[in-house]
């Protein structure tokens, strides 16, 4: 039984998460207590409580601790069952921090699968949808695995009512993820979504954002949310290089200025593109755990965040993997994740 303690690192639920995904592509069984400890609200959420739950039902878990405002779970996990599955967070909770849980554990299943998952799509705390589908997916075709994710509904803070689908194609014999030069710019595109809200708020975000990265409208775009379940805004912006597809979001909310939301994307598209670097703060996050269970490999990013520290502790725990995170110059760092159990590959 593997003991994690929920207050590392970023103290919330980036450990549990990361601890259900190991420890079902493990078969690890873990107990975690303080759960979500640095949290305002500590203790499972709804969300979380529905990664546990996802979790145990891929694998046939057994599981206790598994109760709102819980902050100690035991988690014994069976073996990872490619299925067909549908899960229903219940809020507006992420449907993307949920499929963190079980997503690294189905690429390397012995068959596909495919998932469902209800809640929220487009959440400040969390990747939104076009970040999986755009960013993500194609990154973990590097490593043999496919994703196919499909936007079925919309649902924003705090009506929730979304729907994500994604179809995992398991991974066959994976290779090292070598991500080390960006390559030149080759588009930049900015989406304002509305739903429920004025179209003149998703404009004002677009043309604020082609004003300050020099865009020309045909790069812009504004989308009506048909259907909706409830109010809400984003703004995507993608960013379009030789070594891949970066997404950068911001969410408006009552009484913030459209001008400010894209002035805060704005920032962050900059700041990616001054440091000349193939992957971003975020993707770096994610990629940690699924290099981890694969073969390995290297990227370099922006400085790391506590979040991708956090994940890297965790893997630690489980797996007889190293990530060691390199300062290089400026903004840039590299990240490597090797394996101690499989021969070293010659750095480049």
């Amino acid at each position: 039984m593997i003991e994690i303690d929920g207050a590392q690192g970023e103290g919330g639920g980036q450990v549990l998460r990361t601890a259900l995904a190991l420890s079902l592509a493990t078969g690890q069984a873990f107990r975690i207590v303080n759960v979500r400890a640095s949290r305002e609200r500590p203790g499972l959420l709804r969300q979380h409580l529905t990664a546990v739950r996802a979790a145990q039902a891929v694998s046939g878990a057994r599981v206790s601790g598994d109760a709102l405002g819980s902050g100690t779970v035991t988690f014994v996990p069976g073996r990872v069952r490619p299925d067909t599955y549908a899960f229903a967070v219940g809020t507006a909770g992420s449907t993307t921090l949920v499929l963190q849980a079980i997503l690294p554990a189905l690429l390397f299943a012995p068959g596909p699968s495919e998932v469902a998952v209800e809640g929220g799509t487009h959440n400040p705390a969390a990747p939104p949808f076009e970040f999986l589908a755009r960013s993500l997916a194609p990154r973990l075709e590097h490593l043999g695995a496919r994703l196919s994710p499909v936007l079925e509904r919309h649902g924003f803070l705090p009506a929730g009512g979304g729907r994500v689908r994604v179809g995992v194609e398991p991974a066959g014999t994976p290779a090292p993820l070598e991500l080390l030069e960006r390559g030149r710019v080759r588009t930049i595109l900015a989406t304002g979504v509305v739903s429920q809200l004025p179209d003149r708020i998703a404009r004002t975000e677009c043309e604020v954002v082609a004003e300050q990265l020099g865009l020309e409208p045909a790069a812009l775009t504004v989308e009506s949310v048909p259907d909706p379940a409830g109010p809400g805004n984003a703004l995507v912006v993608t960013v379009e290089t030789d070594s891949g597809l970066e997404v950068f979001t911001g969410f408006g909310r009552r009484g913030l200025p459209a001008e400010e939301v894209a002035k805060t994307v704005v920032a962050e598209v900059r700041e990616f593109l001054d440091a000349e670097v193939p992957v971003g703060r975020h993707l770096a996050d994610q990629l940690l755990a699924p290099l981890a269970l694969a073969a390995g490999g290297a990227f370099r990013t922006l400085e790391p965040s506590a979040h991708a520290r956090t994940v890297a502790a965790v893997i630690g725990a489980f797996l007889p993997a190293d990530v060691r995170f390199t300062h290089e110059a400026g903004p840039a760092w590299r990240v490597e994740v090797s394996r101690r159990d499989r021969p070293a590959k010659e750095a480049p």
